[in-house]
Parts: structure tokens; sequence; C-alpha cells
């Protein structure tokens, strides 16, 4: 597992220019973006919160789960030398592909750190709770990974869909508005996202403006265990033929 993780965050900045620095680059430029026209031109509400702030923290769990999502759906097929030439329990590569997404999410902590400075934002006691919200965020981002791995190796129109499927999530998802934005009569469609709980959590976590929503966040549990469980099951009868398929 460690030298899978290793492998992975060695390979994936490896012969690029600027590195680690994508990491940054990428949050700040999408939250300049996002602030530019949905802040200001379209003025979506933040709940009290410096809209750059409130979209780089919407940014940070979503960002980790598309980049952890697309790496463990891909994890099997780009190992495929692994697998066919050596034994060992497969479910390690889309963990390992998962785990090596912690250190871009650390990385992009410590810039919204640098954002709360600036704009004079303090933590509250509500911050206790995100590293458990991070752990559901990567349970759940594994989860997913699992089943879009083992099914990438047999049907690979996995990698074609799975781009255009996590574009229309984001919109779907509580990363550039608040989930009060949504007319009340649809947001119980709303709370069916998994990532509407985490992402609102996050928030909550970091800024403490408000109590966390706990509907919300026992459905993003409950169907976080349940992908795990299918997941982890759907993986093990599938991994016998990895190696003749992939």
């Amino acid at each position: 597992m460690y030298f899978l993780v290793w492998r992975d965050v060695k390979v994936r900045y490896k012969q690029t220019l600027l590195g680690v620095t994508w990491v940054i680059i990428q949050p700040l430029f999408t939250t300049l973006i996002f602030t530019v026209f949905f802040g200001i031109l379209a003025r979506v509400p933040s709940e009290g919160v410096p809209y750059p702030l409130f979209a780089f923290a919407g940014l940070l769990p979503w960002i980790f789960f598309t980049n952890a999502v697309t790496q463990s759906s891909n994890s099997l097929v780009g190992s495929a030398h692994l697998i066919t030439k050596v034994y060992f329990p497969r479910i390690i590569i889309p963990t390992a592909a998962v785990g090596a997404g912690l250190l871009d999410f650390a990385i992009s902590f410590v810039v919204l750190g640098g954002l709360m400075a600036v704009y004079r934002v303090g933590l509250t006691w509500n911050f206790l709770a995100l590293a458990p919200l991070l752990i559901l965020l990567t349970l759940f981002a594994l989860g997913v990974g699992m089943w879009l791995s083992a099914l990438n190796v047999k049907y690979r129109d996995v990698r074609h869909l799975l781009p255009f499927v996590l574009q229309v999530w984001m919109f779907a998802s509580p990363v550039i508005y608040p989930p009060t934005f949504v007319p009340e009569r649809w947001r119980w469609i709303l709370k069916l996202n998994p990532m509407t709980g985490i992402i609102d959590g996050f928030r909550t976590a970091i800024f403490g403006e408000k109590p966390f929503d706990r509907m919300s966040l026992l459905l993003s549990i409950s169907i976080t265990a349940l992908l795990l469980v299918s997941g982890a099951y759907a993986f093990k009868r599938m991994e016998k033929n990895f190696a003749d398929v992939v």
C-alpha cells in the first residue's frame, strides 16, 4: 500500500514544470472564475462568508473527490503489468489511488488557511468535526472508486463517461451555492446526493456559521456505508477475472 501510494504521487507530477504547484493553481483559478461569474455577476449567496472563501471551501472536498474517483477508476487498467504478474489483494490498487489524493488535499488546505487569514475569518469548535468529515469523504470516494475500477476493467466506456458524470454531479452538489439556495420543496432531492452533506459539513466545520445539517450527514454516512459494502462485495466477485481481461 505504501509503495503504491508513493508511486501514484510521483507519477502524477513526473515531468511537469510546476509539479505540486498544480495542486494550488487548480482550486485558486477555479475559485477566481466562480467568484467572478457566481459571486459578483450572479450574486449567489454565501451564508455570510466572503464568496472566494465559500467557493474554495466547497472546491476543497470536491476536487479531492473527483481526483480520487478518476484515479481509482483507472487504477486497475493502469496497473495491468502488476495484476498479470504478481498476486496480491487487488483492492489495494484503488485504495492507494484514493490515499494518494490526501497529500493534495493537505496542500490545498494550507492555502485555505492562508485565505482565511487574509479575510480574517477565525476557526470555531466546529473545526474538530473536520477529521471525521475527511474520513467520510475518503470512504465515499473509495466506495465509488471500487465500483468504477472493477467495472472499468470489463467496460472501458467508464473512463469516457466518468468526466461527463462528474461535471454534472458538481452542479448537482452545493459547491458554488449553499443548500438554502435551492427552493425548499426541491431541497430533499439535493440531500439525496451524498456530497451535499459532506460539502455542507466541511463549510460548517471550517466557518462555524450555522449548525450541522444532521439529516444530510446521516444520509451521506448511510450511502457511504452501502457503497463500501456493496463495492467490496462486487470487487471481490469480479477480482478473479481481472488478470484475464485487463
